[in-house]
């Protein structure tokens, strides 16, 4: 009876103004609308925050494509779903600048005005522009998945969307698993985690999607962990929203498959970035019209050994009990995975942008000379 009265307390209180709020700071997002609630998703899921999150920063303008996973079946687990409604949508001008939540509210308030005068007008013209008023919008577009489907069965889509230029958001809930059918091993499993088709552990590892989009140069790209460091997750975000042009965010979602107790889901991603297993970057095309290195990194040198890591989640200790001595020979080679990964990270954050030192702003003819003399 008392969380009952709690409940219906909770819901008499208003919802807070979007624009009185920050929409960079973690605590203010916080008293934002979710549009995303109640879902049918495993207790401890780390993949419904995120979806949560981008209802959040996005609300009633965002648009989401599916792709069948985990994400599609707690996101509408009929005859109930978690989606819910925000407020009645406006419109925008069509030349309006939006791309800043201000804008937005600003070319709501604009139309709004626009709606009272056509109201009055009793023409087909009128009635027309009224019936689209709302596709004036500018529209948040994403596409949701887990690491199944865009490492694995949907990868050929996913690299063509990447490759189109069109300004679509993806979202990638990577539990490094296909989790909605049992844990079956994936491109995103790590090296030396036991899943299904993987009952010896993974003996390669892990596809790096997020270096694979990097290789475009012209696609935004987050590798993001909630656990770690919530605020870059709502910077990668906001940026991959405002970006004008296909971005990709890869987001760690602890999952049931992995074999703990998912009370420690965050603090098991804290560790995991810790461990440089999983570092945390954003690749932003827009900063290079600046000068700047698109490559950021986000987290820093691994502190703690992989197997710290590792090692506190079964799919990784079951292989010590049935085979130790391949166990520690796949985590020799996965320690050297995680080292390898890191100097990568780490060169392409140091590389200076063009304009911030002197050598990047090389002569091209005397670069061309230079290579001929080089053939001869």
């Amino acid at each position: 009876m008392t969380e009952r009265e709690n409940w219906d307390f909770f819901l008499s209180l208003p919802e807070v103004d979007r624009s009185k709020v920050s929409h960079t700071q973690v605590k203010d997002l916080q008293l934002l609308q979710p549009l995303f609630e109640f879902s049918g998703a495993c207790a401890g899921c780390g993949e419904t925050a995120y979806v949560k999150l981008l209802t959040q920063l996005f609300g009633d303008r965002l648009y989401i494509a599916n792709a069948t996973g985990c994400s599609s079946i707690y996101g509408g687990n009929l005859p109930t779903t978690p989606e819910t409604i925000g407020n009645e949508l406006t419109a925008s001008l069509v030349n309006a600048t939006q791309k800043t939540e201000e804008e937005i509210e600003q070319q709501r308030e604009r139309v709004e005005q626009l709606r009272k005068k056509l109201a009055g007008v009793d023409s087909s013209d009128a009635r027309n522009l009224l019936s689209v008023a709302d596709s004036l919008v500018r529209k948040s577009v994403w596409i949701l998945g887990g690491d199944g489907w865009a490492y694995d069965i949907g990868y050929g889509g996913l690299d063509h969307v990447l490759g189109s230029g069109k300004n679509i958001n993806i979202l990638v809930l990577d539990t490094g698993v296909y989790s909605n059918t049992g844990g079956q091993a994936s491109k995103a499993t790590p090296r030396g985690a036991v899943a299904k088709f993987a009952a010896s552990g993974k003996s390669v590892s892990r596809k790096d999607l997020a270096m694979e989009a990097v290789s475009f140069g012209s696609v935004y790209v987050a590798q993001v962990a909630l656990g770690s460091n919530d605020s870059q997750v709502v910077k990668a975000f906001q940026e991959a929203e405002a970006y004008e042009g296909p971005s990709i965010i890869i987001a760690y979602s602890s999952c049931i498959a992995h074999g703990y107790d998912l009370i420690h889901g965050l603090e098991q991603q804290k560790m995991a970035v810790q461990s440089g297993f999983w570092p945390l970057m954003r690749y932003n095309p827009s900063l290079r019209k600046e000068g700047k290195n698109p490559f950021q990194l986000d987290s820093r040198a691994p502190s703690v050994a992989l197997k710290e890591y590792a090692y506190r989640e079964a799919r990784y200790t079951m292989l010590t009990r049935s085979n130790p001595d391949k166990a520690a020979e796949l985590l020799k080679d996965a320690q050297d995975d995680v080292e390898r990964q890191w100097r990568v990270y780490s060169a392409r954050a140091a590389m200076p942008g063009r304009g911030e030192t002197p050598a990047a702003n090389f002569d091209e003819k005397e670069l061309a000379a230079t290579a001929a003399r080089g053939e001869k």
